[in-house]
């Protein structure tokens, strides 16, 4: 069986790409597995490192206003359709799946002319546009979030990474804390803006850093390739790295985050039940903000504009909740309520169906 995955960009669409395509090759270690994704985006990066051969086709970016970019939407998805056709041809899938972005809408096309049976994943709670068209063509839908509004969704959550998905955070707290050098006993604040940093959130906890030693609380502050802080200093750590690729460790270290409403952030806590404040990210179409409803209105988190954010609000926020231990063991159960840590394997699921459906022949079955 040979199956082929396109998304690309961004970690939201590659980490739940290559979390599905490792729960296939644990059933099955036989199937063939093929990556789609542009010659710019992440997956240049991280589908070849964790086994997987990737093709390529041109990026089609469809403009969210009138302008002379549109004028050259039709000519570049024809070209990317056509390129998307001759990857079906050599590859010869048994199915698609989707995850969105630039990448998908060319693929989604292409193997409907094909007569391929398509599998649409949506990671936000609100679809993107490539994702909107895609369901209308696909055999089968799959929703990271209950409501989310595209035709026939089926609810999986989304597909994680094992480490996160496996991690039991109380077991390993210990290790974390002295893996990033922090204080083995005092509640622990984690602040993440995502793969790229947050200015924004970077600057609020830097200017709160010495309220929050007054505090006793700790800070590991994960600041983005470009991004910086500058924490007064005092006797209570205060960690700054740019990087960190053990965010298993990062969320087993931490008391609560204060993070962006990404749909892998906001997935990631809640698998872990991390509470968290949550920034959704100002621009875009509001997406980050329904992302993080489901937990904040079920009490396992805690929400802010980000235009509200500042030193002040971030004391004034998170400095009672860090040394409130039973009000965090609370939201802990509240935030792990939402989580979904078999998301990948109820994709898996869904993607063999929709292939039997089609008249292969089954994956055999394996270790889980």
């Amino acid at each position: 069986m040979r199956i082929l995955l396109a998304g690309g960009g961004t970690a939201g669409h590659t980490s739940p790409l290559l979390a599905t395509a490792d729960a296939l090759r644990r059933l099955d270690p036989t199937v063939e597995i093929v990556c789609l994704g542009t010659p710019r985006g992440l997956e240049n990066q991280v589908v070849p490192a964790a086994g997987y051969p990737l093709e390529h086709i041109p990026p089609v970016p469809l403009p969210r206003s009138l302008s002379g970019e549109l004028v050259r939407v039709p000519g570049r998805l024809r070209a990317a359709i056509k390129e998307a056709a001759a990857v079906l041809d050599r590859v010869r899938p048994d199915v698609l799946v989707g995850y969105g972005g630039y990448v998908s809408m060319p693929a989604y096309v292409a193997a409907r002319r094909r007569r391929l049976p398509v599998v649409v994943h949506e990671q936000n709670a609100l679809p993107g546009l490539a994702n909107r068209a895609g369901a209308r063509l696909a055999s089968r839908v799959a929703v990271s979030f209950p409501d989310t509004p595209l035709p026939r969704a089926e609810y999986v959550g989304l597909p994680i990474r094992r480490m996160i998905s496996t991690l039991d955070r109380a077991a390993v707290r210990d290790e974390a804390r002295a893996f990033f050098g922090l204080d083995p006993d005092r509640p622990t604040l984690l602040v993440t803006g995502g793969s790229q940093g947050a200015r924004n959130l970077n600057n609020a906890v830097s200017g709160a850093s010495q309220p929050l030693a007054d505090a006793g609380v700790q800070v590991l502050h994960v600041v983005g390739p470009q991004g910086e802080a500058s924490p007064v200093a005092s006797g209570v750590p205060y960690v700054v790295v740019n990087f960190v690729d053990r965010m298993d460790l990062a969320y087993a270290a931490a008391d609560v985050a204060l993070c962006r409403a990404g749909a892998m952030t906001c997935a990631e806590l809640a698998t872990v039940g991390l509470p968290a404040l949550y920034v959704p990210l100002p621009i875009g179409n509001g997406e980050q903000r329904l992302n993080a409803l489901p937990v904040v209105d079920a009490g396992g988190g805690l929400l802010v504009d980000d235009a509200s954010l500042d030193g002040e609000r971030v004391v004034h926020v998170l400095a009672p909740l860090l040394l409130d231990a039973e009000q965090r063991r609370e939201m802990e159960t509240a935030a792990a309520s939402h989580g979904q840590r078999d998301a990948d394997e109820r994709l898996r699921a869904l993607v063999l169906d929709a292939v039997e459906s089609a008249g292969a022949a089954p994956v055999r079955g394996g270790s889980r």
